[in-house]
């Protein structure tokens, strides 16, 4: 055989076996194993050329003339085409995997899809930086990497994309050094509306070359360490959202005119930063400065305050040391005194809205289970006036003594909100044991409400749903923000919020676990965890904090939003991760599948009444990576600001009896 007809043949037998997709070839190889981490993922099984590509998660194709590959109609016969993956003319034309529980790192063939048009890898736990070579795709447009850990700097080759890219979003990372600006000057990126370079570590001055990019509506650089002053440019663009808040911004802010950012777009940055709509800029003399008069009158005048202010100082402290000290001593004096004026059976504590109480009342009531713990029991009791109260019997053994439990108690007993249940007195016995005295509000569970059967039960659509975990978030939001010391609840489950015949909700449990001991305070992190609260981070509940808060609360409106029970069930499966119900229904595209039957009806556009929106707040609260998850004053703006549309349906029956004659 000549050395030309071997080469032909070669050259036949070559293209023979070479017939896998390249960019299959690059998903299969190369992306798969580096985003999946150290351990298999459980979404990217699905990325196997034993399975069609139409089954393939968070993976969109299209053709080299640009149609994409349909996947909607699951009788089709591309559903089941095995030779797809081998078809060199298929080409990956979106990359989504949010919250897809990724570890590992991009690797620099992801600038290698010639037709990649979006590339969505939020809320995972991807590290490393950004490669280079992704300024080499020719077709990107959307870019989101936001809620990870990359680190590292931003690289300037994704100007490179300035000619397609429409929104850029790596928000809450590691990522520092300088925001890197375009190569060349006076580029435009007409396209781009949405520069989110928000919660890194950035710093330098600000980026003045987004002043250029007229087509942005959305900025945000906040949560960094940019200082210096704020460009007017910024002025010219035609913005819709903005954020600069949480830098070291100083000087005076461009006219923005009216009211069309408010502070929360400027609050933390220096002192000094003023104009509309903070502080009005001082206007300072001709020549710059003071006269050195002024000066001298207001160093004499700081001095004589000093001495007025020290000497009143000492004395407060004197009078406060024996103010503490006779307020120490007289703790337990409310109530502790029996009915033959002798010592009595324990001490009382007594706060807003139960001074009536008096021990007798509190010894003498009968009491009913009505719920056991591990750490207590909660007793309806009825008092002889006719009155009705709670109260939590906690288990001997759990708590700390007196001396340590005492200042835990005062703090909740100091806690008042409509969205809690407000400790009204607090009964320690002579023989150590702790009565918790709260109202008695004859009212359901959410946990009855959503997942239990009984004739009468009324109709949880999404107006009412959505009142109800609106007032959850706002009894959070003012444990960790709105009192003098933030308080975590610990706790939260929806067999933890009492709601009424209105579906007005109230969490109770809030802070108990302050007067535990920690073997008993862990053993609510190992309840939390069977029933599908606990966060990730959270292994003992000495560590727990507001964002461990905010992922139960992320449960719990999972479990509003889905009508199913979070943690271990009685079926056969035996855990129902909601999150994990969710992010395969984003990726098979059957997200509006996952919603309680009730919450959709009477809906016209889930969108447009707020249950997509929330659904997403919901799994923000759930991030796996607890510095990415919103605060919950950031839930409840949310919340606030995708209220339903049809307030109607929050109506009860009394009410609509009573004259309401709109439809509930």
């Amino acid at each position: 055989m000549s050395f030309s007809s071997f080469l032909s043949c070669f050259i036949v037998l070559l293209f023979s076996v070479v017939t896998t997709s390249s960019d299959v070839d690059l998903l299969l190889n190369r992306i798969k194993p580096s985003i999946q981490g150290k351990s298999k993922n459980l979404l990217l099984n699905s990325w196997n050329t034993s399975v069609p590509l139409c089954q393939w998660r968070g993976v969109k194709f299209v053709y080299s003339n640009g149609t994409p590959l349909e996947c909607t109609d699951v009788s089709s016969k591309q559903w089941s085409n095995l030779s797809l993956s081998k078809d060199p003319d298929i080409h990956l034309m979106s990359l989504q995997l949010p919250s897809a529980n990724l570890s590992g790192e991009l690797p620099p063939e992801i600038g290698e899809f010639s037709s990649l048009q979006s590339l969505y890898l939020s809320v995972n736990s991807l590290t490393g930086s950004i490669p280079l070579e992704i300024g080499y795709s020719s077709s990107l447009s959307d870019i989101d990497f936001g809620n990870n850990l990359l680190s590292g700097s931003v690289p300037g080759s994704i100007w490179n994309l300035c000619d397609k890219l429409v929104s850029i979003r790596v928000h809450g990372n590691l990522f520092s050094g300088s925001i890197p600006g375009p190569g060349l000057p006076n580029v435009s990126c007409g396209n781009l509306v949405n520069f989110d370079f928000g919660q890194n570590n950035f710093s330098g001055v600000f980026p003045g070359f987004l002043t250029n990019f007229k087509g942005i509506k959305e900025l945000d650089v906040s949560s960094n360490k940019l200082f210096g002053v704020i460009p007017n440019g910024l002025v010219d663009l035609k913005l819709e959202k903005l954020n600069l808040s949480y830098n070291n911004f100083s000087g005076v802010l461009p006219n923005f005119g009216g009211l069309k950012f408010g502070v929360d777009s400027f609050e933390g940055n220096d002192v000094s930063l003023c104009g509309d709509p903070l502080k009005k800029c001082s206007e300072q003399r001709g020549n710059g400065g003071i006269s050195s008069g002024a000066v001298a009158g207001i160093v004499i005048s700081l001095m004589t305050l000093i001495v007025v202010l020290a000497s009143l100082l000492i004395g407060y402290s004197q009078r406060k040391k024996k103010r503490n000290f006779d307020e120490e001593d007289d703790e337990f004096d409310d109530g502790e005194e029996d009915e033959n004026g002798g010592v009595g059976e324990g001490k009382l504590i007594l706060f807003q809205g139960g001074e009536h109480l008096t021990l007798d009342d509190v010894l003498n009531a009968t009491g009913q289970v009505m719920e056991k713990t591990s750490y207590g029991t909660i007793y309806k009791a009825k008092l002889a006036d006719g009155g009705t109260i709670a109260l939590r019997l906690l288990r001997e053994g759990s708590c700390k003594d007196g001396s340590l439990c005492l200042p835990a108690i005062k703090q909740l007993g100091r806690i008042r909100h409509e969205s809690l249940i407000p400790l009204r007195a607090f009964y320690q016995g002579k023989r150590g044991e702790k009565l918790l005295i709260y109202d008695y509000l004859p009212n359901r569970t959410l946990h009855e409400l959503l997942h239990e059967s009984r004739p009468g039960k009324p109709i949880l659509n999404w107006a009412r749903r959505h009142k109800i975990a609106l007032a959850i978030a706002k009894g959070l939001a003012h444990l960790h923000s709105s009192i003098e010391t933030p308080v975590t609840h610990g706790n939260i489950r929806s067999r933890n919020v009492l709601v009424d015949d209105f579906f007005v909700a109230r969490l109770t449990d809030f802070g108990l676990y302050k007067l535990m001991i920690p073997a008993v305070a862990d053993e609510i992190v190992a309840s939390a965890k069977t029933d599908g609260y606990k966060a990730p981070e959270l292994q003992k509940m000495k560590n727990c904090n507001s964002r461990t808060d905010v992922y139960a609360f992320g449960i719990l409106l999972l479990e509003i939003l889905l009508g199913k029970k979070p943690g271990k069930t009685g079926n056969r499966d035996g855990f129902v991760d909601l999150p994990a119900v969710v992010k395969v229904a984003v990726l098979e595209e059957t997200t509006m599948e996952v919603f309680d039957v009730e919450v959709l009806k009477g809906i016209r556009s889930p969108m447009e009444d707020g249950v997509v929106q929330a659904l997403k707040l919901a799994m923000g609260c759930c991030a796996p990576v607890a510095a990415v998850r919103p605060s919950m004053d950031e839930v409840v703006k949310q919340l606030e600001e995708n209220r339903p549309r049809n307030r109607s349906a929050l109506y009860s029956p009394a009410e609509t009896r009573s004259g309401m004659d709109t439809p509930f």
